[in-house]
């Protein structure tokens, strides 16, 4: 009877364990990270801004495995893209802490993959770059440090990872380079940057035959030919990376987005155009009015004013956010101007005051423009759309025979020394334009306008292009050594990266 007892009782426990084994298999399964094909689709339609086929297939991928936290991170990218791109701050409300939910369903992953500290990373940098979109930078540097730290460490843990190799290399660049504007983030945070070092990481990746480079391509292909133009100041290697490799501008809005703007920020708005008219314009791809702000831009450096202020117009109509608001109000105040509707002019100017933020550098000088009540001269501002659009002869033609004498004002005497050292240098035309460019310091320095910092920021970039570094870093030196100017945060910038670039860090 004793051993019968003993049988029963074991057995009962075993029942219960077993019970309690089903229970926990059924409750409690091993979250994975599995990148697997429908994963790698939707990926691939993200990046496109293909958002609605992505959201199928990351569907698709949940319901084959409920555990997979891959759909998490492609869920991400979807928030990040819509909330960068349109500002909406409905979205803003609804995707906003959605980041912080799918880091914490992200941290139930096995902490022995690779994926674990690459997702939560990369999570971190969507909610960063959307939450300076909305202004919130005390957020946005808490999550960027966290980034930074969460990559880092992955790199320790799995060097041969290379996925951990863009977003770190990035990093890296952008840091080494934080104008002194926001040197208290990187200060604050602890984050030490290397322009070099960062961008040969990423171009290590950008030129593997890695599986994953090559998963990762699209993301890739965007973010380096902007660190090329921003931080490296290879414009013109940053737009032919667009035709070596290939990037298919008509179908890949991201892509074609990134072609566009580095075209027109290159003064080619005719390529940019080009880009913008001739992609798909397939009603499945993410609906942003960033293409009629753009085109707005590139009609107006040709001077087709009728043009430029109907694309104008529909961008301020239909956009929900507040970056680049007072810019494209100022744009537009400048068609009417140039048309001779100085009531219309003057209603555009009256929203600059009134709509955006400040944000953004450009925003900021189109308030203090605003505020000034002062209008530029025309010819003068003929001359700077043609000149940014990259119609040089055009440009150059209605300041034929013009000397700063022709000018009265103090701030016109200023503006055309720099203009007429623009056009030289988009000329090739070096030593005149480092003749006038020192005639914009001369004129400058002390002055609030941009022209003398921009002015010093081109003659260093002449000499580095000349392999006379010493003679750069003076410049480029002399630039950080201004104060209280238009576009400081972004000129500070390229003369830190100059400095970089100069000294090899």
């Amino acid at each position: 009877m004793v051993a019968l007892s003993y049988f029963r009782g074991m057995m009962k426990q075993l029942i219960v364990c077993a019970l309690l084994i089903g229970f926990y298999s059924k409750g409690h399964t091993q979250k994975v990270y599995e990148f697997n094909s429908t994963c790698q689709q939707a990926y691939q339609e993200i990046t496109k801004l293909k958002i609605n086929s992505g959201l199928i297939l990351i569907q698709k991928a949940k319901q084959q495995n409920p555990d997979n936290l891959i759909p998490l991170l492609l869920e991400s990218y979807v928030d990040f893209y819509i909330l960068f791109l349109n500002e909406d701050p409905k979205d803003y409300q609804l995707r906003y802490p959605a980041f912080a939910e799918r880091y914490e369903q992200l941290e139930a992953g096995p902490k022995s993959s690779p994926f674990y500290n690459y997702c939560l990373g990369t999570v971190r940098v969507h909610s960063a770059a959307s939450a300076i979109k909305f202004g919130k930078l005390w957020d946005a540097g808490w999550d960027f440090r966290k980034a930074y730290q969460l990559i880092k460490e992955n790199k320790k843990q799995f060097p041969t990872f290379t996925p951990n190799n863009l977003m770190y290399g990035s990093l890296q660049a952008v840091v080494g380079t934080i104008p002194q504007g926001y040197k208290w983030i990187a200060s604050l945070f602890g984050m030490r940057g290397s322009l070099t070092g960062g961008m040969n990481i990423v171009r290590g990746f950008i030129n593997s035959n890695d599986p994953w480079a090559r998963l990762l391509f699209n993301e890739a292909a965007f973010m380096y030919p902007y660190l090329m133009f921003y931080i490296e100041n290879k414009q013109e290697e940053a737009l032919a990376f667009t035709q070596q490799r290939k990037l298919d501008l008509v179908n890949n809005h991201l892509h074609a987005y990134m072609a566009a703007n580095l075209g027109m920020n290159n003064k080619q708005s005719a390529y940019a155009e080009n880009v913008i008219l001739n992609r798909n314009q397939s009603a499945e791809y993410l609906k942003v009015s960033i293409w009629d702000f753009e085109l707005g831009f590139t009609k107006l450096f040709h001077l087709e004013t009728q043009e430029a202020a109907g694309y104008l117009e529909n961008f301020l109509h239909t956009f929900k956010g507040n970056y680049y608001v007072k810019d494209a109000y100022q744009k537009l105040s400048w068609c009417y101007y140039l048309q001779g509707n100085y009531t219309k002019a003057a209603e555009a100017r009256r929203n600059i005051l009134s709509r955006g933020s400040t944000d953004s550098d450009a925003d900021k000088q189109a308030l203090r423009d605003a505020k000034s009540g002062k209008w530029p001269n025309v010819l003068l501002l003929k001359v700077r759309l043609l000149s940014d659009g990259g119609y040089h002869a055009d440009a150059i033609a209605l300041l034929k025979g013009k000397t700063e004498n022709d000018f009265t004002k103090e701030e016109e005497k200023l503006e055309f020394a720099y203009r007429m050292a623009r056009i030289y240098d988009d000329l090739g035309r070096e030593d005149d334009a480092i003749q006038s460019y020192l005639l914009a310091i001369r004129l400058g320095e002390y002055r609030k306008e941009y022209f003398a910092a921009r002015a010093a920021v081109q003659i260093g970039q002449i000499y580095e292009k000349n392999a006379q570094k010493s003679m750069a870093i003076t410049y480029y030196q002399k630039c950080l050594d201004m104060e209280e100017h238009e576009y400081k945060n972004s000129l500070d910038q390229r003369a830190k990266s100059g400095i970089a670039r100069c000294k090899g860090e």
